[in-house]
């Protein structure tokens, strides 16, 4: 910058007012990636707050966990593996959205003793769209004749987009409270599972989502049943009330699961 003997800007009056143009757009765009960057901060606060805040598995789901009986219950690198009597046939389980995986314990180590083994899965933030192919590395390490996937609300809706991504490797997937968003290959089973007073389940998606369907499929519609009692982690916001306790809704569907996989196979 030319500058005269008293440091005065010796350039045309144009030029001086381009450069301070250009200086406040500097200082716009500046000023813009700070607040871009503190929105960002405060989002990712606030999620991390909000997924901090997930269902925990309550003292009968963690009694689930115990040894004892026909099932033994092992952690793995992928979460828990009921590996009861049963020899032939898995079922992969990815646990609902901001619930704790173990919460499905009582449910699932009842479907291991009638004899498919269960594979639960341990999501990332309890969400399980973060990890929505999961089921199929897992379904590598292993022999099983057939492996099914499933999961419970958001986590059954991710279970069925992991078998449409993947036809052929999964013989069947298991919703409880849950649908299907993308069609199913037309050689599995689905299974669809809730409760008379599911008060989270969206009904007219559950319709829609039953063009999307199999030929091969069963629905149990359990009688004073609700959403969260597929798991054991207490009341979820939104939800009905149960008009059976939790034992009962585990046990209809570990008969009705069990039925239903044996007549498939």
């Amino acid at each position: 910058m030319k500058k005269d003997a008293a440091g005065r800007d010796e350039r045309p009056a144009a030029l001086r007012g381009e450069d301070m143009e250009e200086n406040k757009r500097k200082n716009r765009r500046k000023r813009g990636w700070l607040i871009a960057a503190a929105l960002l901060g405060l989002l990712a606060a606030a999620f991390a707050v909000w997924a901090a805040g997930y269902y925990r598995a309550d003292d009968k789901a963690l009694a689930a966990l115990a040894p004892g009986g026909t099932v033994s219950v092992a952690r793995t690198d992928y979460g828990w593996l009921f590996d009861g009597p049963g020899t032939d046939a898995a079922l992969i389980f990815y646990p609902g959205a901001r619930v704790e995986e173990t919460a499905y314990a009582p449910l699932l180590r009842r479907l291991a003793e009638k004899g498919t083994d269960v594979c639960l899965l341990r999501a990332p933030l309890h969400l399980a769209f973060f990890d929505m192919d999961r089921a199929e590395s897992v379904r590598r390490e292993y022999d099983y004749a057939r492996c099914y996937v499933g999961g419970h609300s958001l986590g059954g809706a991710c279970a069925a987009i992991c078998a449409s991504r993947h036809p052929g490797d999964f013989a069947g997937v298991v919703l409880l409270a849950a649908y299907p968003t993308k069609t199913l290959d037309a050689d599995m089973t689905e299974l669809t599972l809730y409760g008379t007073e599911d008060g989270v389940l969206d009904r007219a998606r559950l319709e829609e989502g039953r063009r999307f369907a199999p030929d091969r499929s069963a629905e149990l519609v359990i009688e004073g049943g609700n959403h969260a009692q597929f798991g054991s982690y207490g009341r979820q916001r939104g939800d009905g009330e149960a008009a059976i306790p939790p034992e009962e809704q585990w046990a209809q569907a570990a008969d009705f699961i069990a039925a239903e996989l044996d007549r498939a196979a």
